[in-house]
């Protein structure tokens, strides 16, 4: 039996642990005997338990700017030094602690600072404040910053009640989601949202609410959580997906990440080896019914799965993932392993954030076994959206083929006091200074700005400035001007559609490319055959596909990241005749 150490701070009741209990992401064994007697329902001062109220509740894209990053500093202390370092360069750190002074000691003794650090002395269980520390959302779409506290799915009750007090200390209101009928029990680690109503989660969140779980107080089908997510949090789309056979916890942090509205970074296995089949079929059917809140489908960017050092993957070892990386503003922080593994993760997730700060803090090692406990930094993480959002939104201009008309770059951008000017930035040359274009005003939110037409073969690198009629800034990138958007002008690019007694291929898309590529089908008839890319002397490169064609649109995908650069063909054998079409890789 632990010894508990009771004082009064901000207001309620504190207990220290005198002994340091460190517990995993997942649920102990005593922990599961608990569960039959536990009831996830607490009582908590100055809690608000209606929903929020306003005319758009918008909970924001983590790659939105935050005020503030909470961890909890218990068992690994290595690890919340780097991450101090990391987070304070970008924001406030708010540091959980049983002991203010003990932490800033350990941070000073090891050579860090303490600037932009503030401490909650108050009682926890562990250490995933991901997954029980406050949800921002925003009332008014950027108006007004409230947080949003679910029930802990764990028999944790000093978690389950952080949210509270950080929301007490800072005055920020708390929503708590813990009475009926508006209860909810769920985990951070297993939900992400786009900014625009769109919801991440797996079937986990309505596992444990369905009316006949341990986990529910009072019990909701999959509609019912669905309403409340969307009632508190504004998810009006809410997209669940099967659980994956070996990954315990079933939180998806541990193998996809939104990096933006439409880029989804995923863990790759090996073929057919761990979870990678589940996976593969969750985003398929992400691809088939959904697509970004600019119309298109999301964009996925695979980062490879690094095995155990015994070469194995989970369930025969822990989950080792590079998507559970924490973004907080002009930075991203991605747990790493070993440097074999690293150096390719590190260049992709660089590549999908031109600009920004990529830091690596080792998670596998004897001082910070970090993943050997179920998480890894996006686990022990959350973020507090700023207070004072100035929202640029903005869909990569795609590649083109046109030599001829100027090229709108059009943004979404809101600031609560209104936009007072916006700006576009362009330039052909890497090396060259920007040119400045003014953006006009157009109708609801968006700006635009044209980009004169270029010749063949010009890269275009850009990026967006707003100011607000209160004075605030942003650059969209973030990390503008070393951050950027880009397209390129070629006329290799062909919108023609090849159709053949049924079958349509559509364009690759990007083409040309250096990553992730999207093949669109679309076959009246279920068929029999295989789409092979060949390289221009016809030598085959890479088998797409081969089998069965089920019928009806379908969307494969080729990662050309480690291809030469040159010109490839894709294509397509059926039992009429064969369709091919270029594809060109940078």
């Amino acid at each position: 039996m632990l010894k508990l150490l009771s004082l009064f701070v901000f207001g309620f009741s504190v207990s220290l642990v005198a002994q340091e209990v460190i517990l995993p992401i997942g649920l102990t064994q005593a922990e599961k005997e608990l569960l039959k007697e536990y009831k996830f329902h607490f009582n908590t001062q100055k809690e608000i338990t209606t929903a929020p109220v306003g005319n758009e509740i918008r909970t924001p894209g983590q790659w939105e700017e935050v005020q503030a990053v909470c961890i909890t500093w218990t068992g690994f202390p290595s690890i919340h030094r780097q991450l101090v370092a990391a987070i304070q360069l970008e924001c406030e750190v708010w540091i959980v602690c049983s002991d203010s002074n003990a932490v800033k000691s350990n941070i000073t003794s090891n050579g860090g600072s303490l600037i932009n650090t503030r401490y909650f002395q108050m009682p926890y269980n562990s250490i995933w404040m991901r997954d029980y520390g406050p949800n921002s959302v925003y009332l008014n779409g950027v108006d007004e910053l409230v947080l949003v506290d679910w029930i802990y799915n764990r028999p944790r009750p000093d978690d389950d009640v952080v949210s509270v007090g950080i929301g007490l200390n800072r005055n920020i209101p708390v929503y708590t989601m813990n009475t009926a009928p508006n209860d909810l029990v769920h985990t951070g680690g297993n939900f992400m949202a786009d900014g625009f109503g769109h919801g991440f989660s797996s079937y986990l969140v309505d596992n444990e609410n369905d009316p006949g779980s341990t986990f529910t107080i009072s019990g909701h089908d999959g509609p019912a959580v669905s309403n409340l997510m969307n009632l508190y949090q504004g998810i009006d789309s809410y997209i669940k997906m099967t659980t994956l056979p070996y990954d315990d916890i079933h939180h998806i942090d541990m193998h996809i990440k939104l990096m933006n509205e439409e880029v989804l970074l995923v863990g790759e296995f090996p073929t057919n080896t761990s979870d990678g089949p589940q996976i593969e079929l969750n985003l398929q059917y992400i691809q088939d019914n959904y697509t970004s809140t600019f119309g298109t489908p999301f964009k996925i960017v695979r980062v490879p799965m690094p095995p155990s050092t015994s070469g194995l993957y989970a369930p025969n070892a822990s989950y080792r993932t590079y998507a559970n990386n924490v973004i907080v503003n002009k930075t991203v922080i991605v747990p790493t392993y070993r440097d074999q593994y690293d150096t390719t993760a590190l260049r992709i997730i660089q590549e999908v954030m031109p600009g920004y700060n990529v830091v690596g803090i080792d998670v596998d090692n004897s001082t910070g076994n970090l993943i050997g406990q179920g998480g890894a930094l996006h686990c022990i993480t959350k973020e507090v959206a700023t207070a004072d959002p100035l929202l640029i939104s903005h869909q990569n201009h795609p590649d083109t083929d046109d030599l001829v008309n100027p090229y709108t770059i059009v943004a979404l951008i809101r600031h609560k006091t209104g936009i007072d000017n916006a700006t576009l930035y362009y330039k052909t040359n890497f090396a060259a200074s920007y040119t400045a274009v003014p953006m006009s005003f157009v109708s609801g939110n968006n700006w635009s700005a044209n980009i004169p037409a270029q010749v063949n073969g010009t890269r275009i690198w850009y990026y967006i400035h707003a100011e607000a009629v209160s004075g605030k800034q942003q650059n969209r990138p973030m990390s503008a001007p070393e951050g950027y958007f880009s397209f390129l002008v070629t006329s290799n690019l062909s919108a023609e559609l090849q159709e053949l007694d049924g079958f349509i291929s559509q364009e690759a898309f990007p083409n040309p490319t250096n990553g992730l590529t999207c093949i669109p089908l679309n076959n009246k008839d279920e068929f029999d055959g295989s789409l092979i890319l060949f390289d221009q002397v016809g030598k085959p490169v890479q088998v797409i596909h081969e089998g069965k064609f089920i019928s009806g649109p379908r969307k494969y995908f080729i990662d050309a990241t480690d291809l030469p650069s040159g010109m490839y063909h894709v294509v397509l054998n059926t039992p009429n005749g064969i369709i091919s079409q270029k594809l060109g890789v940078k």
